[in-house]
Parts: structure tokens; sequence; C-alpha cells
């Protein structure tokens, strides 16, 4: 089977790639005209001006359906050596900036933490993040800003877990935090996946840079959820080889029951061991309605905040 040789046009037709700009790392999808490989560092125009950014990947269908509405871009040339001398530049150029913010931040007696400062490549804007609990009037500070930098300011309100985007370097794992390698979304965590996991509940190890749950623990829940819908509940009534006998505490990943027997003995046993589950525990089904309503109920009251639905030790 004959294929058509390529057309002009489709020989001219630009690549997509997946490139990582910013300081808040952000996923964009910018074409260009010539090949690049993965971790090339690039010259990027994007819709707040010209910035540097990481190729990662070809954006391909398969990339592009695991996306949702990424913001466009065009790669311009990759980094040159006289780039490197000019973000070296910028780079100082930022601090002193930084300080600079800082000082009309005291000045205005404003309510707010100043948490960095981005100074675009092509300088045409420099992107001030704050931290705030409330609505902040910096009308001011960004006339008295765009006055001293001669360039656009912009303020960018963030939450905790973006300071430890913009901040944090390594966890208590030892490897660089997961929001500044490969988290484009941070999802909420809550403390019932940590105690479905069974870790510790002692805040000080469960918590990251962002005084938050660690991102981490959403990890493998889902998992976890699956594999305890296969095992009867704490308190059910089963039958196994030996007998008639209760579960008394379940070993989610390795699919085990610690069961005590009519003779009071305490065993731990396969679910393969289970013959069928003769009664269910009815206190803790009617705990999991109770809770389904409550839950239901505080839905209906609850209001949208910055923590996204997290809880914080």
């Amino acid at each position: 089977m004959s294929t058509a040789p390529p057309t002009d046009e489709t020989k001219s037709s630009p690549m997509k790639y997946v490139v990582r700009c910013g300081s808040l790392r952000t996923l964009h999808v910018a074409t260009s005209k010539s090949s690049f490989h993965y971790g090339e560092k690039v010259i990027v125009r994007t819709d707040r001006g010209m910035e540097t950014g990481e190729v990662l990947v070809e954006a391909t269908e398969h990339t592009l359906s695991h996306m949702a509405d990424p913001p466009g871009g065009q790669i311009l040339r990759s980094v040159s050596g006289d780039d490197v001398n000019d973000l070296s530049h910028i780079s100082d150029q930022s601090r002193q900036e930084f300080d600079a913010c800082k000082r009309h931040i005291q000045r205005l007696r404003l309510d707010m933490k100043l948490v960095d400062i981005e100074h675009l490549f092509g300088g045409e804007r420099v992107v001030v993040y704050y931290l705030a609990d409330k609505r902040v009037d910096f009308r001011q500070l960004v006339r008295d800003l765009a006055a001293e930098f001669q360039t656009r300011v912009e303020m960018r309100q963030i939450g905790v877990r973006d300071e430890a985007k913009l901040l944090a370097d390594y966890g208590d794992c030892g490897k660089p935090v997961c929001c500044n390698t490969h988290l484009s979304a941070m999802p909420p965590v809550s403390m019932r996946m940590a105690k479905l996991q069974k870790a510790t509940l002692d805040p000080s190890k469960i918590s990251g840079r962002c005084g938050r749950l660690k991102c981490c623990l959403r990890y493998e829940f889902d998992t976890y959820e699956e594999l305890q819908r296969e095992l009867p509940p704490p308190g059910a009534q089963v039958l196994t080889r030996d007998g008639k006998a209760t579960v008394i505490f379940q070993e989610i990943l390795a699919q085990q029951l610690l069961v005590q027997t009519e003779d009071n003995r305490r065993v731990l046993i396969d679910l393969s061991d289970v013959l069928s589950v003769v009664k269910k525990n009815a206190t803790n089904d009617n705990r999991t309605t109770s809770k389904s309503k409550k839950k239901q109920k505080s839905k209906k009251l609850d209001t949208p905040s910055d923590a996204g639905g997290e809880e914080n030790l």
C-alpha cells in the first residue's frame, strides 16, 4: 500500500512541545518549527511575555488528552551563552527588586507576606508572589514598584502550598519536593487518607514543607480504598475453614485479617480462607451511614476556601 509523499504544508507544520515555564513551573504547549530534546532549555514567548522554559516531551494527542486546557506559547530558540549571562544578571536584579518590594510593603504597612519576585526574561513584567489572609489594597504599592522597576508589575496572591512550590527544596524523604518537580495540580489531602494507610498521625511526620498534609498520602489512596472494599470490616462475623470468627483488624495491602475465634484465639488469616461473611458489623454500618449524612449536610453549608478542603496540622 503506497503512501502519499509529504506536502510542503506538512513539512512546514510546526511541532508542539510541553514546556515547563516560570517560577510556578506551569506547563505550556508551545509550538516550534525546529526540533528540541527532553531537558533542553529554551526561550519561549507566552501570554506573559518572553521567558525561559524546559522542554519535557513532544505534545502528542495522547499527551494533550491528559492536560486540561494548557496555556500556549511559541519556542523562539534554545538558550544561548549570552542568554545564560543575561539570566545571571536577572537573578541578581530580582534579589534587589525583592528587597525594594519588601521596603515598600513595610512603608505602606500592608498586611501581606512577600514570598518571591519573578522577573521575566524579556523584561515585560515583574510578578510579585505574596500571602495574605484577607484582601489587600496594593494599588499604591503597584504604582511605586512600577515607577522604580520601570516595567509592568503583576501582583499574584498564592496559598501556602504554592509558597512551598516556590521556595522548598527537599522533603523528609530526601528527594526534591513533589510540588516542585512533577505535580502540576495539587488536589486536597485529608486525614482519612493517612488513617486508611495506617500512617503515623504525628503532625510533624505527615506534614509537608507547606504545613499541610503531604501530597504523597494521596498517591496510593485509591489502591488502598479498592483493596479495603475486598475485606470484611472490623466487627464482621465470618465463616473460616476453622469455624466462625470475628474480624478484629484489616491488613489491607497483604489482604489478610486478624480474627478472633469462638474459643477466644486470635489468628491472622488470608482473605482466601474466608468462606463467607455471616454477619456484617451493624454498628460500623450505622456509623458509615451517619458520617455520610453529616458529610452531605456539611457540603451544603461549606464555602470554598484557599485550603481546597485540606486539613491543616
